[in-house]
């Protein structure tokens, strides 16, 4: 649930997906020529503004213990740890018009998932000009990361996740298409303590979400020195 996005973005991944043959010189050239090496997306920058580094936070919330509050606004997710403490990751979310809220659950995880974009984004980027796959692999590459948890609302999947990315340069930004994605590192980290049945706030446009109270109140020194 990633949109392939026009400019260095939109380059790496089509980079990615192309074979070598298609920088084979053309007939008729000195057929010692060697194909030009391809970029991969994963060795693309990786530069990522600090503000979005994950850190452990003051957290003052009613949420309970293990609680994923995704604050679509300021480009945070919270995992809320109980005693006013969080971890506080950056994100990337919906660009405009595919921003949304509500309360979710991670119905299902999985480990360097396989991407299938569903026909209406292959559509639309078609109408553009990218060609996506319908199907790829899980892989350094793949638009999902490293893992990927679903997100289900009433026992259904919203076709939403919160998901790794190998653009890392877009946390920070509104360019998925209602997606949330997490630096790899981050992903990860969120994976192995967010279980299935997780509860997910996603506070964004709409405020389908209700009210939820919590209130960032910056570092929390100590912990970060000192772990805990």
């Amino acid at each position: 649930m990633i949109k392939l996005m026009p400019g260095l973005a939109a380059a790496g991944l089509v980079l990615s997906l192309m074979s070598a043959s298609a920088f084979a010189a053309p007939a008729g050239s000195d057929n010692t020529q060697r194909p030009a090496q391809i970029v991969r997306v994963a060795q693309m920058p990786k530069y990522v503004k600090p503000q979005f580094k994950r850190k452990k936070v003051h957290l003052m919330t009613t949420e309970a213990a293990g609680t994923v509050i995704i604050d679509t606004n300021n480009k945070y997710l919270y995992l809320v740890e109980g005693n006013n403490r969080a971890t506080r990751y950056g994100i990337g979310v919906g660009r405009d018009g595919f921003g949304w809220s509500g309360i979710v659950k991670i119905g299902r995880k999985a480990e360097w998932p396989a991407w299938t974009p569903p026909a209406e984004m292959r559509r639309r980027e078609a109408a553009k000009g990218h060609i996506i796959p319908a199907y790829q692999e899980g892989g350094e590459d793949n638009p999902l990361g490293a893992r990927a948890m679903y997100l289900y609302q009433g026992g259904r999947d919203t076709i939403f996740r919160i998901h790794g990315t190998n653009q890392p340069w877009t946390i920070g930004l509104n360019m998925s298409s209602g997606c949330i994605r997490m630096m790899n590192e981050d992903v990860t980290h969120l994976y192995d303590r967010a279980p299935v049945g997780t509860k997910v706030i996603v506070i964004g446009p709409g405020n389908k979400q209700g009210k939820v109270a919590f209130e960032d109140r910056g570092i929390d020194v100590l912990r970060t020195m000192f772990g805990g």
